[in-house]
Order: structure tokens, then C-alpha cells, then sequence
């Protein structure tokens, strides 16, 4: 599912201009990401890690954007429950 959503956004996005680089990214909730965006972050954290020299910089940047999504997932849902002063609702 996350390759089929990473595909629709690049037809969503197909009329970005060339000087512009567009990286799909599409996380699911139980931890599906695209290919790209997989390269993309496997990438970056080797860089940093080159650069600090702890290995673990990849495995930390896939544990941020874990707890980013658990984070952004826990305040949609408490927004489901959210209380409303017109007793009408």
C-alpha cells in the first residue's frame, strides 16, 4: 500500500517544475514505507553517521519517524473525542 500511495503522489505532483526534486514518501501506521523514501532515509543516516561516527543514526532516524507517526496518529484520535460546549453536537 505504501508503493501504490507513494505512486499516486507522484502523479499528483507530476506537474512540479524541473527545478524542483520530488521524493514521494509514504509511511504506513505499522511501519510499510516506500522504497524510495527507505533509500532516501538509509542514505541520510549513513551520512550522519559517517560524520558522528555512531553506527546507529540510521536505526534512530527510522525511530523518529516511528514516534512521529505514533504521535500524529494519538492526537487525530484524541481530536475524535474532543468535547464540544454546544450540547446540540
Amino acid at each position: 500500500m505504501a508503493e501504490l500511495a507513494a505512486t499516486k503522489k507522484c502523479e499528483k505532483y507530476a506537474d512540479i517544475p524541473g527545478a524542483y526534486t520530488f521524493l514521494p514518501i509514504a509511511i504506513e501506521t505499522h511501519g510499510a514505507i516506500n522504497a524510495e523514501a527507505y533509500d532516501f532515509f538509509q542514505v541520510r543516516g549513513r551520512r550522519i553517521s559517517d560524520f558522528t561516527g555512531d553506527d546507529r543514526e540510521v536505526a534512530f532516524i527510522f525511530q523518529r519517524l516511528s514516534v512521529l507517526i505514533q504521535r500524529f496518529n494519538s492526537a487525530l484520535f484524541s481530536e475524535t473525542f474532543a468535547l464540544h460546549d454546544d450540547p446540540d453536537l
